[in-house]
């Protein structure tokens, strides 16, 4: 059965940042609908007979990148109700842990190993006694702790994840890099978990349909993915709960559909 106050939670947190958003992207744009020189007003003037394509073309990218920040912020918020939200992580690497993850990255792009988690969780080395040296600081959005696990999450958010090998390896070895100094900080506490992932928002197949992208297959193993329905589910502890936050998203969704046309109806 499900948390009655969880849900209310859900949904509150999740009308209130689409309003919100909605409030931002009309206000924003009728500032800009007064300036000649703003994006939509000179895509409409290079248009000509198809400036209200011209709109939406402009109006579309501004929309997606501003609402990417949205999403994230909405599951961060969600998870607070369920995990330790948490951001710097204070710590050390060493090289040996360096070289490890030059090497794990140095195989999955000459494919000469298919990525698995094993690659790095079973290595292991020898601490010495001053580690000042090999100290920094990390700063994170989406480091995720579940106490009643002792299970600590690290997550790379993508809107939809269609990054190429260049990027995919990127992500991949800043997530090791992550995952080694968040090891050494806890090292000394043995039933911790540490687990990385990378998320992707959107399911360009639906999400009720297997995604695929072998660009970043190619360095990360099935179990580090989280796509779609799946973060959503994770961000809520629950595998049960994306239709809750879905449903709820298609109400709020007025907000953002009231507007889109009170925008356009300041430009034509």
């Amino acid at each position: 059965m499900m948390d009655s106050i969880k849900i209310k939670a859900i949904n509150g947190i999740v009308d209130s940042a689409i309003c919100a958003f909605a409030q931002w992207l009309f206000e924003k744009h009728e500032d800009r609908s007064k300036d000649p020189n703003g994006v939509i007003n000179m895509k409409k003037n290079m248009a000509e007979l198809w400036e209200e394509f011209m709109f939406y073309s402009a109006l579309v990218r501004s929309f997606d990148s501003s609402f990417w920040i949205v999403l994230e912020s909405v599951w961060n918020n969600i998870a607070k109700l369920s995990y330790d939200v948490r951001n710097n992580i204070k710590s050390f690497i060493l090289p040996e842990q360096t070289t490890r993850i030059s090497s794990i990255m140095d195989s999955y792009l000459k494919h000469e190993s298919v990525p698995c988690i094993e690659h790095y969780s079973d290595f292991n080395c020898i601490y010495p006694p001053n580690v000042i040296s090999f100290e920094r600081v990390h700063v994170t959005d989406n480091y995720f702790y579940d106490s009643s696990k002792n299970e600590h999450y690290l997550i790379e958010l993508k809107a939809w994840g269609n990054l190429d090998n260049k990027k995919a390896r990127a992500e991949k070895q800043a997530l090791l890099e992550e995952y080694f100094l968040l090891k050494n900080k806890i090292r000394n506490d043995k039933t911790a978990r540490v687990k990385i992932f990378f998320w992707t928002a959107y399911n360009m197949f639906w999400e009720w349909n297997i995604r695929k992208q072998w660009s970043v297959e190619q360095f990360f193993a099935k179990d580090e993915l989280l796509i779609g329905k799946d973060y959503r589910n994770f961000a809520c502890n629950d595998k049960e709960w994306f239709n809750v936050i879905f449903e709820q998203y298609k109400k709020s969704a007025e907000h953002i559909r009231k507007a889109l046309k009170e925008i356009k109806n300041l430009y034509f």
